[in-house]
């Protein structure tokens, strides 16, 4: 059976070459429980390959990637690529809202370019809290030969992902939620799914010689908690957020919330020895911290015992976030550069302001977006819209571009559904009354995270935007008491899932889907649904729509 696939792996990599098309890139994953003690403590884990995290995937941008996943759980499985902006393509986003689950015992193969991107991103299981098991691992996009970085080859590339831990298992974790509760605080931290003990016993995770440079991707791929990044005795000069170049300011701790990706150098010009890697908890009364050891090739010696202390309070974190700014003198991941995209001239029409809360109903814990807690049908949203059979399933705008007044009384529990224009240069407002730290993602796209402020937003508060060189990512957070303001064109086709990265709260109602539509209904602007697409629901033994053309 390998041997077959291999013969027809080449098989269509040579029809790629012979039509001129971008290389493809092709994985088989076997998704299965396995038994991991991350923090000591035995529990049931989701493996790939055998492997917790899974494997790092290494791409180029404009590759195209064909993921065969064998859903071998006992329950549905689905996996979302956050970050990668699935250009026309909502179709392999890999959320409740886009795809019917791959069932026990099948499989199904997502196939994906990484269009014009380059960066650091992660995939992860979307469906119930399977998160909090594993089944996540780092997805690079490398920048083609053609356009140049704006540093110097690294002496290596490194993953780090970083993410808060449960030791409950995500079904125990699952139950909490169902029954109205919640799942409470975590139990330790994760450096790429370990923690160093300390006691001398411990193997370096990354090695780096002395005199050399080292690209580290750093992801928070966690359940819940923003998490402070330090390596210890050693400045990381950052060079890339989410997918953008960034003016290379040096930091000695960076804040990465939830579902955030941060690209950093490092340079091994310290007496040769460990040094540890140190993630901790944010705005958390119990501060949890994962450690990982960092070793010199030469080096000789254990690391210090002093670990460096993280920050404290959330406006030190709103600071070092006014810091971040677009490298305007960089490419892009298309040979034009980056700053050519004027942002602030662009009219804005349209203005969505987001409130996030939260309730109980009927004695249940919900989380909401201006009233309405969202629910996934049974048919997704997306195939109800293109087989002409959404009238059966959900209805557009539940919620209004302002938030009603009465946010404090009882949420509505459906669907949540905007219809947005295509080709529109939108604004998104969030604002945070809560005393949590929110963080959000929009699949299918980049945006301009141009403003956050403490208090309210008014439309005066543009003024206090950045004009010029916010930085263009996918996740924004949000800080207690405060609003985050984004800017957006409108330019991908499809039906786009706008969530909490928090999971408790999204998986209790916080996220939305944005549809946008094309009124041609033409492969200019979106690809036809993929022949062997799962259909479930409403839609399941309908025939097809016509394709596009």
């Amino acid at each position: 059976m390998e041997r077959g696939r291999i013969i027809c792996g080449l098989l269509l990599w040579l029809v790629s070459v012979v039509r001129g098309e971008d290389p493809y890139i092709f994985f088989t994953w076997n998704v299965t429980y396995g038994i991991i003690s991350p923090l000591g403590v035995p529990q049931q884990g989701i493996l790939i390959n055998g492997k917790f995290p899974g494997p790092n995937i290494n791409s180029t941008s404009n590759n195209n990637l064909v993921f065969n996943i064998f859903n071998n759980l006992d329950e549905p499985l689905l996996f979302t690529w956050n970050g990668v902006q699935h250009r026309k393509n909502s179709w392999q986003d890999g959320v409740p809202g886009t795809n019917c689950p791959i069932t026990p015992g099948t499989n199904y193969t997502y196939r994906l370019q990484v269009k014009d991107q380059i960066g650091s991103f992660f995939y992860y299981p979307s469906t119930a809290l399977h998160r909090a098991a594993g089944g996540f691992g780092g997805l690079r996009i490398n920048s083609r030969l053609l356009i140049p970085v704006p540093y110097h080859d690294p002496e290596d590339d490194y993953t780090v992902l970083i993410s808060d831990w449960y030791t409950k298992s995500h079904t125990t974790l699952k139950k909490f939620l169902d029954s109205g509760r919640s799942i409470g605080r975590p139990e330790g931290v994760l450096i790429n799914g370990k923690t160093a003990k300390g006691d001398g016993s411990d193997k370096p995770m990354f090695t780096m010689k002395p005199g050399k440079t080292y690209k580290y991707r750093i992801c928070n791929v966690g359940m819940k908690n923003s998490l402070n990044l330090r390596f210890q005795g050693h400045l990381m000069k950052l060079v890339e957020m989410e997918g953008s170049h960034v003016v290379q300011n040096n930091y000695d701790s960076l804040d990465v919330h939830v579902g955030g990706c941060f690209s950093v150098l490092i340079t091994a010009d310290k007496d040769p020895k460990d040094y540890y890697i140190v993630a901790s908890t944010r705005f958390s009364k119990t501060v949890l911290t994962g450690k990982a050891i960092m070793r010199y090739t030469n080096g000789k010696g254990a690391p210090s015992p002093d670990i460096p202390e993280s920050p404290l309070g959330w406006a030190w974190s709103l600071n070092q976030f006014k810091t971040f700014r677009w490298n305007l003198s960089a490419s892009a991941a298309r040979p034009n550069p980056q700053g050519s995209y004027k942002y602030s001239k662009i009219d804005i029409t349209r203005t969505i302001k987001l409130v996030n809360s939260v309730s109980r109903e009927n004695g249940k814990l919900r989380y909401a977006l201006n009233g309405v807690s969202h629910v996934d049908p049974e048919t997704p949203l997306k195939l109800a819209e293109y087989f002409g059979v959404s009238d059966k399933v959900f209805k557009y705008n539940t919620i209004q571009d302002e938030p009603p007044a009465d946010l404090g009384a009882s949420v509505k529990i459906q669907p949540n559904v905007l219809n947005v224009t295509h080709r529109k240069f939108i604004e998104i407002i969030f604002e945070n009354p809560e005393k949590s730290i929110q963080s959000y993602h929009l699949d299918g796209y980049a945006f301009f995270v141009v403003g956050i402020e403490p208090g309210t937003w008014t439309p005066d508060k543009r003024k206090s935007y950045n004009p010029f060189d916010a930085v263009s990512r996918h996740t924004v957070q949000v800080f207690p008491k405060c609003w985050a303001a984004i800017l957006l064109s409108t330019d991908n086709v499809g039906m786009w899932n706008l969530r909490s990265l928090t999971a408790e709260n999204m998986y209790l109602g916080q996220q939305l889907y944005i549809s946008i539509m094309s009124p041609e209904g033409s492969l200019r602007d979106e690809y036809n649904m993929p022949d062997d697409n799962l259909l479930c629901g409403v839609v399941k033994g309908l025939p097809k729509p016509p394709p596009y053309t």
